[in-house]
């Protein structure tokens, strides 16, 4: 077809044809139109011609509703010139003016299937055109949502309106929300004249208007209240309306309006708490009404999972489970909120008791477990979000926010959910065991504060009695009936295992332990072995000693049954089972670490248990005896893969590299010599011939881990001469800036590695390195990998100490390529960087390193300007067409000011943690700072003497959080354990820097503060007055 443009009808007749062609049952015919419709698309006309066909009422629904979806393909790809989606040829202006017109004309469609993709092909038109190139889209929008005569079009603009939601900016939004309000409330509460699909979809467009009033209220908060107040009475009677009636079963489109109320007033509690507490108790009464009439229907057995996964034709999910997920996320925003959770405290003994009857197990939830273990072990692991976990959470923040109150609240509705269950059971009932089940996954969700308080003595009633009374009162008989309260159980044992007496605890290990090696059902099996993961590790030894054998071979039995999620779970058993048969583990590891060697190959590919069997494995090397005896078994295997990789399968070789590395952690001399005589070639051949980047990175991990271990030895284990030069060809091919990014992902560790355990040999080679490492930095498109080789040269300025102008000397000397020289280049990437630098070894590092560069006060770092601070654009939201028109845009300033902030950044975030730390109930409290004063003494607070001085304990509580809150993998492991500077106490390092750069050059400080913030100031001024 040679041009659509003219749009004649022998043109509209061949995209006809096309269109129905690619519905054809020959995929021959169906490729040939495909192809055919590809080639017109970039013919103009194409996209106004497929408006035509989606308009045309008289032509089949299915033609239709292909050509929308199309249109919206074809927009996405050709609208707009720049989007990552783009391609030639862009749309003509006029075409644009004719699918605008068109688009519009067709949303009162009686389909809702095809009013769904007309408002699709509209919202993505309007993202780029809306509100400046389409002025008549919301007009037309509001024109057809008053009109009650056509409800297809009221259906057709709530339904483009709630997709355009969105992308409401704060120009639109104040001028949009007084007109439009009033139309929606009028949908919302004429019940007679609109059904509930569609009062829930205008409820959806109040929502999305309601956020982005709360994201606006942070700026203008005199404007966005003058535009809630006049609306919060009418909406909130709205409200009460909706939620006073009786949640009726098997009335999904009710269930659907309620959320969209729920999300409502989720946004007016979190956004205007001031403004909506006045209308709150409004909805009180009728909120409690929803809640206790939708756990009559929860509790309704055949009624409870139905439409369960069920959508509606927008897409949104219908199930019952989302909408209790939804009213336990709006209790969980009031309880949280200061304004708010009074209400609640009121009724709080009320609230936990109903709570607690929402966790029990539903009839489709034991159908699925008992067919299906892996998705039992995956919902018991909080991997799927369900009523019960978001119950669980909201017992949580009642343990929280309301302390000793709130657990007695739970405590004691617990004991009362017992002594019901003990009723239903004597009553013949055969859902008893539920209740008793749910009541201890209660428990359990605060066990936490419930340890906590009991150990203060401040809970009413005595825990360890109640609990014992529940864990034990049914032992030993019904496990086969009801093996999801044996599950919970044995769960609760171990959560609770410091608070229940010696004798209980022992004879559920013991009982634990057995479940796991005879007939019982999946379920049982399952929490026994979550039980062991927590409790051998606390297990008596002369208690568990007798049965370690038969829990071994037991174990293994059960690796050969179980798979996916269950296989992790015994995997994770068996580690516990060989660290605490620490002694036996020799005489257990020629049977286990087969059967695990087998597996790991089987499942090489699985990312989760091939980790899972190396883990068991180095638990394996770290008992006594093992460690020769696993090297033995498992270097030969491996040897021959490594040495032939082209003719292994898929993950043999990368996951091998893994097996290694663990091999090499933390072993002695011997064994590491013995990988290096095995296989250290083969890893060598493979990072410089590899194209597959996971076996690069693995192999680069690897030999950063055998010269970690091995040290200078290993200069003695070959030709020194031949290993260095291995060495430095390794670096070269992970530096060469023409290798994709993650190839290279670990150099950073591994060139560490070299530095610190190979100075002399690495010496004569600096600056080599140090252009290496500009030009890959210079080529990174990966955020972590740039970072990580800051650290090296962070390092290197370390070791370079006390000639560190040297250090920057020789940067100047090396050329740049679009830079003035390699220090101007690395020092504009580093400031920029440096926040997004993780783990506490490279802060520490390079922080350190930093104030080191500046402490030189080299004749260079003035004559450098950086990027400062970005610069606010004009108060408002930033929508996608404003960011495309207005980039972010940075202060430039000199790199003495810009290392300086970060220093002080660096200080703020230390004191900010210890804050954080030493005020726990600060997250619960409304705290707004009223003017810089108030910041002031938010950072005085923090350990600061009556003399106004951090104190040496203060420092030392810094360091302390510091360290802590890192979250440091392996690699921070290889790097912290060989580098002093891990040592370094960041705290006190930066205090002395400032100190001493005061002392010294007391202008040049005073100077350089004047470019700081107020925050940053007070940090720094802080650490100078101890």
């Amino acid at each position: 077809m040679a041009n659509l443009d003219g749009g004649s009808d022998q043109d509209q007749q061949w995209l006809l044809n096309c269109l129905s062609a690619t519905l054809d049952p020959s995929h021959e015919v169906r490729s040939f139109a495909e192809a055919s419709l590809n080639q017109a698309s970039l013919q103009p006309g194409f996209g106004s011609a497929l408006a035509k066909v989606a308009a045309n009422r008289e032509l089949p629904l299915g033609l239709r509703q292909l050509a929308a979806v199309l249109l919206k393909q074809f927009i996405k790809k050709h609208w707009q010139g720049g989007e990552e989606s783009f391609e030639h040829p862009v749309v003509s202006s006029d075409e644009k003016a004719v699918i605008r017109r068109l688009l519009l004309v067709s949303l009162d469609d009686s389909y809702r299937k095809m009013c769904t993709a007309i408002s699709m092909a509209i919202a993505a038109v309007a993202v780029n055109d809306w509100p400046e190139e389409w002025p008549e889209l919301l007009p037309c929008l509001l024109k057809l949502i008053n009109d009650q005569t056509n409800m297809n079009g009221v259906h057709g603009a709530l339904r483009c309106l709630a997709l355009l939601s969105g992308d409401l900016d704060d120009k639109v939004v104040p001028t949009l929300v007084p007109v439009l309000f009033p139309c929606l409330l009028t949908i919302v509460s004429s019940t007679q004249v609109y059904d509930k699909y569609l009062r829930a979809k205008a409820l959806s467009i109040v929502y999305s208007c309601t956020s982005m009033l709360g994201v606006m209220s942070g700026v203008y908060t005199k404007e966005t209240s003058e535009l809630i107040v006049p609306m919060l009475k009418p909406w909130m009677d709205q409200f009460s309306i909706i939620l006073n009636h009786s949640v009726q079963p098997e009335d999904p489109d009710d269930w659907s309006i309620r959320m969209e109320v729920l999300k409502c007033l989720n946004q007016f509690v979190q956004n205007f708490p001031s403004l909506t507490r006045s209308e709150f108790m409004t909805i009180v009464g009728p909120l409690w009404q929803t809640f206790v009439t939708t756990l009559r229907v929860r509790s309704s057995i055949e009624v409870t999972d139905l439409y369960e996964g069920r959508y509606d034709s927008d897409g949104s999910e219908k199930s019952f489970d989302s909408f209790i997920i939804q009213l336990f996320e709006f209790l969980l925003t009031i309880v949280g909120s200061a304004k708010f959770a009074q209400v609640v405290m009121s009724n709080i003994k009320e609230l936990v008791y109903y709570t607690i009857a929402f966790l029990q197990i539903t009839e489709q939830q034991v159908h699925t477990w008992l067919m299906d273990a892996n998705q039992f072990v995956a919902d018991e692991d909080d991997a799927t979000y369900s009523s019960r976990v978001s119950g669980a959470l909201l017992l949580e923040e009642v343990a929280t926010v309301a302390g000793i109150e709130g657990i007695n609240a739970i405590v004691d509705a617990a004991k009362e959910r017992f002594i019901e269950s003990q009723s239903e059971k004597a009553a013949g009932s055969a859902f008893w065991w539920r209740l008793r089940e749910a009541t201890l996954f209660a428990l359990a969700s605060v066990s936490e504060q419930l340890l906590e308080a009991e150990g203060s003595g401040m809970i009413s009633v005595s825990l360890r009695d109640l609990l014992e009374q529940i864990i034990t009162e049914d032992s030993g008989s019904g496990v086969h009936e009801y093996p999801f309260l044996y599950a919970r159980i044995f769960t609760s044992v171990a959560k609770f295992s410091s608070l229940i007496s010696r004798n209980v605890f022992e004879h559920f290990l013991v009982a634990a332990i057995t479940a796991i090696g005879i007939d019982l059902p999946p379920p049982v099996k399952v929490g026994a072995c979550r039980a062991l993961s927590q409790l051998l590790p606390e297990a008596n030894k002369g208690i568990i000693q007798s049965q370690m054998m038969s829990l071994f071979s037991s174990l293994t039995d059960l690796l050969n049954q179980a798979s996916d999620e269950t296989l992790l779970l015994v995997l994770e058993t068996l580690q516990a089972a060989i660290k605490a048969g620490h002694e036996l583990s020799a005489s257990i590891e020629p049977i286990i670490s087969p059967v695990i060697l087998n597996m790991w190959v089987s499942h090489v590919s699985d990312p989760f248990i091939s980790i899972d069997a190396i883990e068991v494995l180095e638990a394996l090397k770290n008992a006594p005896g093992c460690i020769h005896p696993l090297v033995s078994r498992i270097l030969p295997y491996l040897g021959p893969i490594l040495n032939t990789p082209k003719q292994q399968p898929d993950g043999l070789v990368a996951g091998s590299m893994d097996l290694l590395t663990m091999l090499l952690k933390k072993s002695p001399t011997d064994v590491i010599k013995a990988v290096y005589d095995v296989c250290f070639d083969a890893v060598i051949r493979i990072i410089l011939q590899s194209d597959d980047h996971g076996e690069m990175q693995n192999a680069t991990e690897c030999l950063a881990a055998l010269i970690s271990g091995g040290r200078q030895d290993i200069l003695s284990w070959g030709d020194s001469g031949f290993l260095m030069r291995s060495l430095l060809d390794v670096a070269s091919r992970l530096l060469d800036p023409d290798l994709e990014s993650s190839g290279s992902l670990f150099v950073g560790s591994y060139i560490l590695q070299l530095i610190l355990h190979l100075p002399s040999q690495m010496l004569p080679h600096i600056r080599d390195l140090a252009a290496a490492l500009i030009r890959r930095m210079q080529s990174v498109q990966i955020a972590g990998l740039k970072s990580s080789l800051i650290v090296i040269f962070a390092r290197l300025a370390h070791l370079s100490a006390p000639n560190v102008e040297q250090f920057i000397d020789l940067l100047i000397s090396i050329p740049a390529e679009g830079h003035d020289n390699s220090f101007v280049y690395l020092m504009s990437e580093w400031t920029k960087q440096q926040g997004e630098i993780h783990g506490a070894y490279q802060i520490k590092v390079t922080t350190s390193a930093l104030a080191l560069l500046l402490s030189t006060r080299h004749a260079e770092l003035a004559k450098i300007n950086v990027l400062g601070n970005i610069i606010k654009a004009a108060a408002g939201i930033t929508t996608r067409s404003k960011a495309k028109l207005a980039p972010d845009q940075w202060t430039v300033i000199p790199l003495p000011a810009k290392i300086l902030a970060l220093l002080a950044d660096a200080l703020v975030e230390i004191q900010e943690q210890v804050l954080a730390d030493d005020d726990e109930d600060s997250d619960w409290e409304e705290v707004q700072a009223e003017d810089v004063e108030a910041e002031k003494d938010l950072l005085y607070s923090v350990g600061v003497t009556s003399s106004g001085r951090p104190t040496h304990e203060h420092l030392e509580a810094m360091a302390k959080v510091f360290d802590e809150d890192q979250e440091d993998g392996y690699e921070d492991d290889l790097l912290s354990a060989s580098d002093p500077l891990n040592q370094i106490n960041l705290a006190n390092y930066l205090a002395d820097f400032f100190l001493k750069f005061s002392q010294c050059d007391g202008q040049l400080l005073d100077q350089l503060c004047q470019s700081l913030t107020q925050t940053q100031r007070i940090a720094i001024q802080m650490v100078l007055r101890r």
